[in-house]
């Protein structure tokens, strides 16, 4: 077992490679550069953007997606082999005919098949190096209570991070909404009470209700959903913000020495998470609408137009630390350093709190049993 032992993923991963021009040695992506760098010679080489240099990201009409109907200059079809141990799935270049599984290490040979799917039209590159992203981890355990140190000084160690660049949909769309509901404004009343046998004047908040109705519209831009099932979303939910006007139409060169994974949730149940995220915004938007000091919403009807779509990858570094037989997994945002992952415990760090606390707690008692005698 390798020292990153990550969890099973259905998603395929591809890893491109660029050859240096002068020694032939693997090029990779500098993260926080915009250059290819040789660790082998040193070479550097600017990033090829290709003909979209500058230009917008082109967005992709929804309905045409759904209904099959894209061009195939925007579909790849990738050679799929799936882990026998972990059941990931991962790519295979055209001549290659094994491989080592990037999450377990062990061998894999058989060829299960291929994986269609919509091109990506942009990610954002990676700002963190490896270095940076160890450090942001472990600063991250070290802030932890009841953490265990053995695995703050296994992580800092140097075990190797996975840089991976995680798949996204991104959602447009103009909604125009009608409502009813009801808007209700707070007034006073004032009432004599007897309390303690005494008369006292006291304040009553009462609530006036309403009928109330309109429209509301909003133009969404950048629905962000995660396009993948490798970790729990919880993780990868908690990663956000992201800065996606940093956004780079998509070149593979951004890609060299690192894996990028393959979108597991499909365009259409994406935008279902989308339409639930649209829907929490208006509900939103017409509580404001009403105005008042409370509002009820009977009904929302949203009529849905000009909705477009693209297929993104984010930056993550992704690590899998198995300590006393426990596998801890660690993911930091390889754009801003945000750190999340499963929470390790000390079981003794815990039991030496719980007696100091017993400790302290039987000197205050003893103490104050001292005054009141």
């Amino acid at each position: 077992m390798s020292d990153f032992d990550g969890s099973a993923t259905t998603a395929p991963e591809t890893e491109h490679r660029f050859p240096c021009e002068q020694c032939g040695a693997d090029m990779r992506f500098d993260p926080g550069a915009d250059r290819l760098i040789c660790d082998h010679c040193g070479a550097e080489q600017a990033i090829d953007r290709g003909p979209w240099a500058g230009g917008a990201i082109r967005e992709l009409d929804f309905r045409t997606a759904i209904e099959n109907h894209l061009p195939e200059t925007e579909i790849e079809v990738t050679r799929v082999v799936t882990c026998p141990n972990c059941g990931a799935q991962t790519d295979l270049g055209e001549k290659d005919h094994a491989a080592e599984c990037p999450f377990c290490a062990t061998p894999v040979v058989t060829d299960t098949g291929t994986h269609r799917q919509i091109k990506p039209k942009g990610l954002v590159p990676f700002v963190l190096d490896e270095t940076q992203a160890r450090k942001a981890m472990t600063d991250w355990l070290g802030r932890l209570w009841f953490a265990p140190n053995g695995l703050k000084d296994y992580a800092r160690k140097g075990r190797r991070m996975n840089g991976i660049y995680v798949p996204y949909w991104t959602f447009d769309a103009d909604t125009k909404s009608s409502y009813r509901g009801e808007r209700g404004d707070d007034y006073y009343e004032t009432r004599t009470v007897v309390r303690d046998g005494k008369k006292q004047t006291v304040r009553v908040r009462k609530t006036r209700w309403r009928p109330k109705s309109g429209r509301v519209a909003r133009f969404f831009d950048d629905v962000l959903v995660l396009a993948s099932r490798s970790l729990p979303k919880r993780y990868t939910d908690a990663l956000e913000p992201w800065d996606l006007s940093r956004l780079e139409p998509y070149a593979p060169d951004y890609l060299a020495g690192f894996r990028a994974e393959g979108y597991q949730v499909e365009l259409a149940e994406g935008y279902t998470e989308a339409r639930t995220i649209m829907d929490r915004i208006i509900l939103r938007d017409v509580k404001f609408d009403i105005g008042g000091d409370h509002q009820r919403v009977h009904n929302i009807d949203t009529a849905v137009s000009a909705v477009t779509f693209k297929h993104i990858l984010l930056p993550v570094w992704m690590a899998a630390y198995k300590y006393r037989g426990e596998t801890y997994r660690f993911v930091v945002n390889g754009q801003t350093g945000r750190v999340q992952g499963e929470r390790p415990w000390s079981a003794w760090k815990i039991a030496f709190a719980v007696l100091i606390g017993l400790i302290v707690a039987g000197a205050v008692g003893y103490v104050m049993a001292t005054q009141q005698g």
